[in-house]
């Protein structure tokens, strides 16, 4: 069987041809951090009351108490949903009585918002809630919104390696990136909330089969001591740097329409890349496509200044491989055992609470004490630390304990939040980026330690199926900021304590560092606390197990 990498290990591991390569396809991530969050500021809630029509026949102390005031996190603050009726105020201020004087202010019946909202014009001049009122009765829309694109996020996952295996990497990488700017591009000019959230579906759905194109690819061309760096280090703080800058345009362009457009235009930039990025030799191998494969090689070996061989892939013996029968594998395999089945769902509780953790504080920021843009600078920022640590980690200790400390950090300072005083605005906002911290780190980490447990001949099914778990976590996460409008601390208890839960969760599972990766399910490290039954067709059993049926642990520590 032939070795790729061994086979084009004359090219080097850093030569010009890798770190062109490697910049590239790391850049290609970028817009997907300012895209992907961009509905903190879009679907931004400013402050808001009820309007009182200018040509309402009030005086000016009538107009001034028409509103009536309720308690928000402990202050007596405007309603935002309510006002006294205007027919009976109307009359008050025509029989020139006195408020709170000559009528009692509780005893007047209220009515909704018959004619409408005002905004604040602060930190927004718009968004798409002051553009179709997502407010009051129709709050429900505005996390509506951000969980279409999750949505199509969701679909994007499905549909994006199945197309990339068809039709190619760099095929699939740039289309769905088209797919992204010019669907972007269609929003600006959305009539109504509907066709913002279905075009905003699309623009998900993109969003991601980039992202995916644009790892796979990566991770194809370059050699194994650069693949960890790039899948790591390259994709998540690229995609980290695009966050960043979305606070930034978003504080200099305050309306929605011209901030997604600034959003959405970058992308045409990355036009002149097709004539940069090759395609994966590897998928062209695959598709038989071996002098296409070999040319890509060659001129990667003239840019690093190298003499490639004479013949690179032997045809026959790429047709032999090609030609091996293969066994197949369906999703039904990760459930068939009690191990793997304890693996998969654990996987899957894991990668969702991540996922709620990870978005629901990215997509909180606006409600956090202090500047909404400097809050929203700071939690893209904490993320470079936090990838660094984490690969860190990876590098030099236990998958396990790594996993857990991370999530305990993150969900016990979540939670310690509703202890702090609300005039300690700085130690809040901290106690929450370090909390971001904590999820962030493990989000980078679970890729990883996920594909170890997983043995190779259903580890892409594993992956996949946590990383579809991951995504229904990022569609229920708006709802959990929702929340917040009943509760300021009522979120992050709840993010709080499913992290805590799943650090512990993540004890009992395999310790995969230091050891080789399965290549079968029977092969799989052995979840801990489970009784396990062992047969007679088991090849990894010894003669003590043989005689002892019941094994509690086989995992070291």
């Amino acid at each position: 069987m032939y070795d790729y990498d061994q086979l084009t290990s004359f090219l080097g591991e850093w030569g010009p041809f890798q770190r062109l390569i490697f910049f590239l396809l790391s850049a290609s991530i970028i817009p997907n951090g300012f895209n992907g969050l961009s509905a903190v500021f879009l679907a931004a809630t400013p402050e808001h009351r009820c309007l009182v029509p200018a040509g309402a026949n009030l005086s000016g102390e009538w107009r001034n108490v028409s509103i009536p005031l309720e308690e928000r996190d402990g202050r007596q603050v405007p309603s935002r949903c309510r006002r006294y009726r205007l027919e009976a105020l109307v009359n008050f201020s025509a029989m020139n009585l006195e408020p709170g004087r000559d009528v009692n202010l509780s005893q007047v019946e209220q009515e909704k918002c018959l004619d409408g909202w005002e905004y604040s014009p602060e930190p927004y001049l718009s968004t798409i809630v002051t553009e179709w009122d997502l407010v009051c009765d129709n709050d429900w829309k505005s996390p509506l919104t951000t969980s279409l694109f999750f949505v199509g996020v969701l679909f994007g996952s499905f549909i994006s390696g199945q197309l990339s295996d068809k039709f190619g990497r760099k095929n699939i990488l740039f289309v769905t990136m088209g797919i992204q700017t010019g669907f972007g591009f269609l929003q600006v000019f959305s009539a109504s909330w509907e066709m913002f959230s279905f075009l905003f579906l699309i623009v998900g759905l993109g969003q991601i089969s980039n992202y995916v194109a644009a790892f796979v690819l990566g991770t194809e061309i370059l050699g194994k001591s650069i693949r960890i760096i790039y899948c790591t280090l390259g994709v998540c703080i690229f995609y980290a740097f695009g966050y960043m800058l979305l606070p930034l345009c978003a504080y200099f362009i305050r309306g929605w329409r011209m901030l997604l457009l600034a959003l959405t235009a970058p992308g045409l930039l990355y036009i002149p890349l097709w004539w940069f990025i090759p395609e994966s030799p590897r998928w062209l191998l695959s598709q038989g496509r071996i002098q296409e494969a070999e040319a890509i090689i060659r001129k990667a070996a003239e840019k690093n200044g190298i003499t490639a061989p004479d013949v690179i892939f032997d045809p026959i013996e790429l047709h032999d491989l090609n030609s091996e029968d293969q066994q197949t594998h369906n999703i039904l395999d990760l459930v068939r055992t009690r191990n793997i089945r304890s693996v998969t769902i654990m996987c899957v509780i894991l990668w969702m609470v991540i996922s709620i953790g990870y978005f629901g504080l990215s997509l909180d920021t606006p409600n956090l004490h202090g500047d909404i843009y400097v809050n929203c600078f700071l939690s893209a920022v904490i993320e470079v630390p936090a990838y660094t640590i984490s690969w860190l980690l990876l590098q030099n200790l236990p998958r396990r304990y790594s996993m857990a400390a991370v999530l305990f950090l993150g969900g016990c300072v979540l939670l310690f939040i509703q202890l702090v005083p609300s005039y300690l605005t700085i130690l809040s906002i901290s106690l929450v980026m370090i909390g971001k911290f904590g999820i962030t780190s493990s989000f980078s980490m679970v890729y990883v330690y996920t594909a170890e447990l997983y043995p190779t001949v259903v580890r892409n099914m594993g992956v996949g199926a946590s990383s579809m778990a991951s995504r229904f976590g990022s569609i229920l996460s708006p709802y959990f900021v929702y929340l917040g409008a009943y509760d300021r601390f009522l979120p992050y208890i709840l993010m709080g304590s499913l992290t805590v839960l799943t650090g512990i969760l993540t004890l009992f599972l395999p310790e995969s560092y230091g050891t080789p990766l399965p290549d079968t399910i029977e092969q799989m490290l052995r979840v801990k606390g489970i009784k396990y039954r062992y047969t007679s067709k088991s090849k990894r059993r010894s003669k003590d197990e043989e005689e002892n049926s019941v094994i509690l642990k086989t995992t070291s520590f």
